[in-house]
């Protein structure tokens, strides 16, 4: 659904210090059926010097209420822009935009979901997901700075849930490896999404443990559809059709098989 829709906001609120919860309502009869986690959408700012949309991944998905929550952090001009709006306002939005988890992959086996700073949001869409299908065993370890946490409540609802603070406030001290390692966690597959530093790590863990790693590269984005070519990611494979590997993160991804890329 590579297209703009006008979105109402129905609720906007902050988690935590800078960090923005937006839920965004579809106007009638335009809702997706599906929507799947780790896919995003491009919010654009209500700003008219800012044109381009931002890329945020899909925190949670209500087709009852054909609602989606966006949740981000206050990063620059165009997200405080976003974050400046109140219920009733419109907002713009690209999408549904990338690919996201695959579902099937990961019904009933034991599911490691690795979370770092605003890679966390995508990962509540995701342990939802899961907690719907037979048989499925989700751990949930997220990585925060400190205890100004956000969505811990929501994803104890869906996976049992591990904590680690960069400076030891909560949960284990350390990054959310080192949680993993601390619970002794077994698991058949992991899902990841954060900063890089953390999927290059997440990636030499699963290959270490023999199991198999899907990641969410997070980037930044201008188009959002393919054509900048601004979002590129090396791959392991050359592609069939331009001959070199390459792959745009925006609709080859986010998602990724973590040996399918090469991020060092």
């Amino acid at each position: 659904m590579k297209k703009k829709t006008t979105m109402t906001v129905t609720d906007i609120r902050f988690l935590a210090e800078g960090i923005c919860s937006m839920t965004l309502k579809y106007p009638e009869n335009a809702a997706p059926e599906e929507v799947r986690p780790g896919q995003f959408a491009g919010l654009y700012p209500n700003d008219p010097s800012k044109l381009l949309p931002r890329p945020i991944s899909i925190c949670r998905f209500d087709p009852e209420k054909k609602e989606l929550r966006f949740v981000f952090r206050t990063a620059g001009a165009g997200t405080l822009s976003l974050a400046a709006q109140k219920t009733g306002d419109t907002v713009d939005m690209l999408g549904l935009l990338g690919n996201g988890y695959d579902i099937e992959k990961l019904a009933g086996k034991r599911v490691l979901l690795l979370g770092g700073g605003i890679g966390i949001p995508p990962m509540l869409e995701l342990a939802a997901a899961l907690f719907k299908e037979p048989g499925t065993d989700v751990t949930a370890a997220m990585g925060y700075r400190d205890r100004d946490m956000f969505l811990t409540e929501e994803l104890r609802r869906y996976a049992r849930l591990l904590i680690a603070t960069e400076d030891g406030s909560a949960g284990t001290k350390g990054n959310v490896l080192d949680a993993v390692r601390a619970n002794a966690v077994e698991a058949d597959v992991v899902c990841a999404c954060g900063p890089m530093p953390m999927l290059r790590a997440v990636k030499r863990f699963a290959r270490e443990a023999g199991i198999p790693a899907y990641l969410s590269l997070e980037e930044r984005m201008a188009c959002g559809v393919g054509a900048c070519l601004g979002c590129v990611t090396k791959t392991a494979k050359v592609d069939g059709h331009s001959h070199v590997r390459n792959a745009r993160i925006c609709t080859e991804g986010p998602v990724f098989d973590a040996e399918e890329v090469e991020i060092g």
